[in-house]
């Protein structure tokens, strides 16, 4: 498979049952360490961006984006570390992580060695990236069904003292008996169980104001992903600050709802991912102190 074009399922996968193999069973969670919440508000970078690059090297490339100036990640993957070692290796570079994106078949698998790895590393937020095509090719039937797999893996999630998110693409907006699809997803979520990390380039790809989806959905709201369209016929991706997004007052709104998780994301970049991240990052910090 070509790495430009390996998919966020393909990757998510590959990495995590890399870490399923270094042995994490079903196994007890009584006595697990709760993950610390930290009073800052780093800058944060989901790592499928540089996905080809920690596929060749995990660790190197880790230190890569926290010598940028990242101070938290959002895995989508651990390589083949485990939690202790991943956790030594953040701490020795001044990093923390505020999520994991961990699809739905990780969850099937291995709920509990994945709780364990988890909550080892400190991470305090567990991340549904997609929902798999059988569920989406069921339309409402179908989001409903999610809706009762979310609410169950969100129960263990939370009872283990972490938070299970869920990150919406464009097609969760298709509209089925002039309805949402995605509102179908929200109506059979419990709230408390399910929250959600708001994608807002796909939100706009969609044909929905941002700002829209934050005022409708603000009560679930938990981590904004920072990703920017780039002005073209193909609505591209762009490192942040390039493109047509207008992230100012996406932030002072995220920012009135007490939201610390600034993400940035990229899904493609036309060039080298270092530079499109390193740019994202410099425009990050100007954002954030506007």
């Amino acid at each position: 498979m070509n790495k430009q074009t390996i998919s966020r399922r393909v990757f998510t996968k590959s990495l995590l049952t890399a870490g399923a193999a270094m042995g994490l069973g079903s196994v007890a969670l009584k006595g697990c360490a709760k993950p610390a919440v930290s009073q800052e508000t780093p800058v944060g970078i989901q790592l499928y961006t540089v996905r080809d690059l920690l596929q060749t090297d995990f660790t190197g490339t880790l230190r890569q984006v926290a010598a940028i100036g990242y101070k938290a990640l959002e895995f989508a993957g651990f390589g083949y570390l485990t939690a202790a070692e991943l956790k030594a290796l953040l701490t020795e570079l001044g990093v923390q992580t505020c999520g994991a994106h961990i699809g739905i078949e990780q969850l099937d698998a291995n709920l509990n060695g994945t709780l364990e790895y988890n909550l080892e590393l400190g991470n305090p937020n567990i991340i549904c990236p997609y929902m798999p095509n059988t569920y989406q090719d069921q339309k409402a039937d179908g989001f409903k069904a999610f809706a009762e797999k979310l609410n169950l893996y969100g129960e263990s999630i939370k009872k283990a003292g972490m938070q299970f998110i869920y990150h919406n693409h464009a097609f969760e907006f298709e509209k089925v008996d002039d309805k949402y699809l995605y509102d179908i997803l929200m109506e059979n979520t419990q709230p408390e169980l399910v929250k959600l990390e708001a994608d807002l380039y796909w939100v706009k790809r969609a044909g929905i104001e941002p700002l829209d989806y934050i005022k409708t959905y603000s009560s679930r709201l938990t981590m904004i992903h920072m990703k920017d369209m780039a002005n073209d016929a193909e609505q591209s991706f762009a490192p942040v600050g390039t493109g047509v997004m207008d992230f100012p007052p996406i932030i002072l709104a995220a920012r009135e709802l007490g939201i610390k998780w600034f993400v940035v994301e990229q899904d493609r970049c036309t060039g080298s991912p270092i530079e499109a991240i390193t740019t994202s990052y410099t425009n990050m910090k100007a954002l954030l102190k506007a």
